[in-house]
């Protein structure tokens, strides 16, 4: 009993750090301008 606590614990501490460690990976997160989408589609046209 004492050992299934032990995995249920380090499994939820570990899910939890690899969400953490996740998050931002890529920049702050926003809504990208509406001139900025049409100058993309533009580009890629």
């Amino acid at each position: 009993m004492h050992r299934t606590y032990q995995l249920l614990l380090f499994l939820i501490l570990l899910i939890t750090a690899a969400t953490l460690v996740a998050c931002g990976q890529k920049g702050p997160l926003y809504m990208p301008d509406q001139e900025k989408q049409n100058e993309q589609k533009q580009h890629k046209s």
